[in-house]
Order: C-alpha cells, then structure tokens, then sequence
C-alpha cells in the first residue's frame, strides 16, 4: 500500500449477504474502493452481464466522470441515488434529479490536499517561468542570465471560494510562504477561517486588486460561469498569476488570451479548461504564451486523493442507503 493511505473503513461495518443492496458501477473505481465495495453492496461492474440492464434495475449507481444526463435519468424508473467519486456534479442532471427526488452524493474535502498542491505547484511554475526555461532548454542551452522569475515570499494570495480546497491552499501558502491571505465567498459565515489570519472581502473586486496569486476555487454555475473576463483580469496587477484548479469557464479563456496577447498578467496555471482534455488545436494561441501551464485536470490524479474520494463515495451511498 502506498505510503499515507489507510485501509478504507466504515462506521456501519459490512453487510450480511442478504441485506446487501444492489449498486452498478459505471465507471473505473481504484481496486481497493471496489473490495470495499463488495463488502457492503452487491456490486454490478461494466464486464458484468447483468451491467446492461442498469437503466431498468438500478437503484444506485456509483459514478466518476460519467454523465448521467435527463434521458438516463428518465430511464432509470428505480433510481434513488447516485454515489459521486468527486466533488463536482456538473455531470449529473441535477433538475431531473431534484425532480425525482434521486439524491446525488458526492464527497467535497476529500480531494483538499492534492488539489492545493497543485494549485501552489502551478503558482510556483508560473513564478518562475518553468515552462518557458525548458521549452527553451530543449533547443539549446539557456544561460541563467536570461531568466528571469517571481518569489511568492511574503506575497497576497487571493482566493476566491472558502471552501475545503480555498482554505487548504489558505493554509499552505501562509504557513509555507509567510503570505498575506485575502479570500471571498459570498455563502460563507463570517466566521470561517477563523484558523487562519487573512482579510475576508467584500467584494470579488476587492480581491482582484490586490492579489499577486489569485486562485479560483468556485463550482461552475450560471452564476459564476465568466466570472475572471477581461474587464476582471485588467483590473489585476499586471505581474500577478491567475490560477484554475476549479472548472473551466469560470475564466473566460477567449478574454485571458486576449489579456496576456496585450501584455497584462505575468502567466498563468490553469488545471481546469472548457474543452478537457485541452487539445493544441484550441489552445494554440493561449499556449503560445510560455508563462501558461495547463494541465489536463490533474488536481485529484494522485494515488491517495483517488482512494479516498472512492472510498467516501461508497460510505456516503452506504450510509444513505441505510436510512431508508
């Protein structure tokens, strides 16, 4: 076992075999979830036979980036709930479920860590021009006189969503970089992050202008969809970094591209995109800019944070099961 994970466990310990309920599984799970998984359901995987009648017999599902859309929905006439690998459901219909009163499960915090690494890698690789030094070195040598970077020692992150990933990254950049914290959520209480010494804001503005760092960590939603445009990222410190490691188009990506074409921003991180997995083809021209880093939505690609997200969604479809 990889160091720094545990053994999944449950508080309601395992089923007996007659009790067990039936859930399919619709996506790839990390083995030892799916052990897990058997102790405490009758699991039905893809290479199953019985996997092809899910829509008519399912009562749960397990899911990790499929969608389920209002058609599926509509064809599951037995389905109570959905068990998420993940935090995001922007996948799943959420009107048709709401509609039948499906409870969807995901399993916010248990990715937190390995996503604000990322965050700060990205913020790191950007800072000091990571990409644009390599790209270069790899056609010949790159004398250090010509390179040129940022520290974030002492510097203002910005955050923009206090919840488990916003507040990890909080934690890490101030413990490990001494940074003055500045973060927005227009949902929180007043008295979250009380841990942790920072600014609560009033305003996304009221970050945007101070922020060295500012890093995204919002759901996609109608409201928040464009929220970073040009007019947002103009208002920014023309040698800050923009990070998303939260859902693409948030950032408006057209506006971003325009503002590093013009010179504004010193780079950007970017976990997260409208087209995932990103392809050269969209973003030749955001790319032709060395101090972006993209990634193929990574935050959560380590050995733990897969294990520990799959394992809370089997406990939290299990222990909502249980109640009915």
């Amino acid at each position: 076992m990889a160091p720094g994970i545990t053994e999944p466990s449950s508080s309601a310990g395992p089923s007996t075999a007659e009790s067990k309920p039936t859930v399919y599984v619709l996506d790839t799970f990390p083995p030892k979830a799916i052990e897990y998984a058997k102790t405490l359901f009758n699991i039905i995987q893809p290479q199953d036979e019985e996997f092809k009648n899910w829509r008519q017999n399912a009562r749960a599902l397990l899911i990790r980036g499929s969608y389920v859309t209002a058609d599926d929905i509509a064809s599951c006439p037995n389905l109570i709930a959905i068990g998420k690998h993940g935090v995001g459901i922007d996948k799943i219909n959420q009107d048709a479920c709401a509609q039948r009163g499906i409870k969807i499960l995901n399993t916010p915090g248990a990715n937190a860590r390995d996503v604000a690494e990322l965050v700060v890698a990205l913020a790191l690789s950007v800072a000091r021009g990571i990409r644009s030094i390599t790209t270069r070195q790899m056609l010949k040598p790159v004398p250090k006189e010509t390179c040129n970077g940022l520290t974030l020692y002492q510097k203002t992150i910005g955050i923009i969503g206090m919840g488990n990933i916003g507040r990890t990254v909080a934690e890490i950049f101030r413990g490990g970089f001494d940074a003055n914290i500045v973060a927005y959520d227009a949902y929180m209480p007043e008295d979250v992050w009380s841990h942790i010494p920072h600014t609560r804001a009033k305003s996304v503005d009221e970050v945007l202008v101070q922020a060295d760092v500012l890093s995204v960590h919002v759901p996609l939603t109608a409201e928040t969809r464009d929220m970073i445009s040009y007019e947002q990222i103009r208002a920014m410190k023309p040698d800050a970094i923009l990070i998303n490691a939260a859902r693409g188009g948030i950032i408006n990506e057209a506006d971003l591209t325009k503002a590093l074409s013009e010179g504004y921003l010193w780079g950007a991180g970017l976990d997260c995109h409208e087209q995932e997995p990103p392809s050269h083809e969209k973003y030749e021209a955001l790319w032709k800019n060395l101090n972006v880093i993209s990634t193929p939505h990574i935050g959560a690609a380590t050995s733990r944070a897969q294990l520990a997200s799959a394992t809370a969604a089997v406990d939290n479809l299990y222990q909502y099961l249980s109640k009915l």
